[in-house]
Parts: C-alpha cells; structure tokens; sequence
C-alpha cells in the first residue's frame, strides 16, 4: 500500500510539473509571438498610422492597405541593395567562420601539442569579453590596414568565432582518435582526414551554429556601422535605421522592410532544423 501511495504521488507531482510546464511555455510563446504579429499587422497599415497609434495589436480592417508592399517592391528606394549586401556578407561570414573555427576546434581536439591548454584558455577568456570592450582596438586595426569601407573589415574579426570554436571543440572530444589514425593508415592527408572523416561528423554541429551564426551576422548593427561609410554598401539593419528620421514619412517602408527582414532567418532555420536540436544537445553533453 505505501508503494502504491508512493507511486500515485510521483505520479501527481509528474502530472503538476507538465501542466505547469505547458502554461509556461505557451506564455512564453504568446510572448514571443505577439510582437511579431503586432509588426505583419503594421505592415498593412500606412506609415502615419503609425505615428499615430504606434504598434498594436488592433485588427482595423478600414485601415488595412497593400500599399506599402507595393512602395516596396515598386517604389525609388536602395531597400533591395541593403537586403542583398545583408544576404551576401551572412552567406560569407557563416561559411567562413564555420570552416575557420571548425579547423581550429578540430586541432585543439584531435591534436596534442606545446601551449595547448594555454591557448585554449585564451579561447575562454575570449568568451567572456563583451565585444564593446574590444570594438575600438579592433577599429583602429581596421583603419591601420587600410580596411575600412570593405566587407572585408565586416568578416575579418568574426571568423575565428570563440563560441563557435569552443562549441566544435566539445563535440569533436566524443570522436576516438583512432578513426584519424586510421585515416592515416589508409594515406589520406590531413586535409582529407578533415573533409572526408570529420566534416561529415560535425553535420549537426555545422547545422547549430550555422543557424546561431547565420543570426549574428544578419542582425549585426554596431560593427559594420563603425566600419562602412558608403550608402551603397549599407547592410539591411543600418539601411532600415536610416529611414528613421523627423525629415520625412519612411515608416511605410520601415515596417514593411523589417517584416521582409525575418523571412532569410526563418528559412534558414528551416533548413537546418532537422538537425538544429541534435547538434546542441550532443555538444552540451561532451567533456
């Protein structure tokens, strides 16, 4: 009987924890929602509505217009040269930077070399800097090479990610190192080792941070301000700031501009989603 009472508790308290569970994730997901469709509702509405009443979740259906998704896709303005300098330098950053660190994290697991530790603690340490406090010296290098107003100033600082090289290195601990030495064995270079053995591994871990990195570089704001001064080479998230201004009504084409905003992040999570969980799970577990 006491094992029974003992069980029906568990069972209660199992019950309890999952009810509690569900509402706390569904106020969590209205929340996360809920802006999201206050900006789509704002898209169909003029930019002076806007000003007037701000964001909100008023479904006016005499106010409802297509009008600002026509001035977006017919309209006089650089909206569509901002989306594809965006496009182009989050394709380039997330490729880059998940080769680089991927090299780096597989030589700080799979190798064993003098100062091993020593640099990886400078790894961590790294993580634990914000990137306010090391923005100005990375300027001044910038300018000191001659960098400035490039996309290569934008890539340069971020391709040996320290977040992305530490999550690497802990998913590749789990990989016996008897399969390099095998590759060996069979003659494959390094190199091939890599691409051929592990790459092909850290398909989960790609997909993760690709998707992680992928949002980084889409919605970066203060770096490629500091560092690109022509309007022509504007990525989406200064353009967008640009229209914000007391000179004239660009709010029609801001909301509807930021609506366009999410769809590349959202297509990129679905492309990677099948193996997004996978990849973070197995390489918070590895030690």
């Amino acid at each position: 009987m006491a094992a029974e009472a003992i069980g029906k508790s568990q069972k209660t308290k199992n019950r309890v924890a999952t009810v509690l569970m569900v509402i706390f994730f569904t106020i969590l997901a209205i929340l996360i929602i809920l802006p999201i469709y206050a900006i789509i509702l704002a898209s169909f509405k003029p930019g002076n509505h806007l000003l007037q009443y701000g964001l909100n979740l008023d479904l006016d259906s005499a106010s409802m217009t297509l009008s600002n998704y026509v001035l977006l896709f017919t309209g006089q303005h650089d909206y569509w040269i901002w989306f594809r300098n965006s496009l182009f330098l989050t394709v380039v950053t997330v490729v880059l930077t998940l080769l680089v660190s991927a090299f780096v994290a597989y030589g700080f697991a799979a190798y064993d070399f003098k100062g091993k530790n020593f640099f990886f603690v400078l790894v961590l340490i790294i993580l634990s800097i914000p990137f306010e406090v090391i923005m100005l010296p990375l300027y001044k290098q910038m300018s000191t090479w001659g960098l400035m107003d490039s996309y290569v100033a934008v890539v340069l600082p971020f391709l040996a990610h320290a977040s992305t090289i530490f999550f690497f290195r802990q998913y590749l601990l789990g990989t016996p190192k008897s399969l390099i030495e095998a590759g060996r064995i069979d003659g494959a270079t390094e190199y091939g080792i890599f691409f051929r053995l592990i790459v092909p591994i850290l398909k989960p871990a790609f997909s993760a941070m690709a998707i992680l990195n992928g949002m980084n570089a889409w919605n970066n704001y203060m770096w490629p301000l500091l560092v690109v001064r022509s309007s022509s080479k504007y990525t989406l998230t200064i353009g967008l700031n640009t229209l914000i201004n007391p000179y004239g009504d660009n709010y029609s084409l801001l909301v509807v501009g930021s609506v366009f905003s999410i769809i590349p992040i959202f297509i990129l999570f679905l492309c990677f989603q099948r193996y997004f969980i996978e990849g973070m799970t197995a390489g918070a577990v590895k030690e």
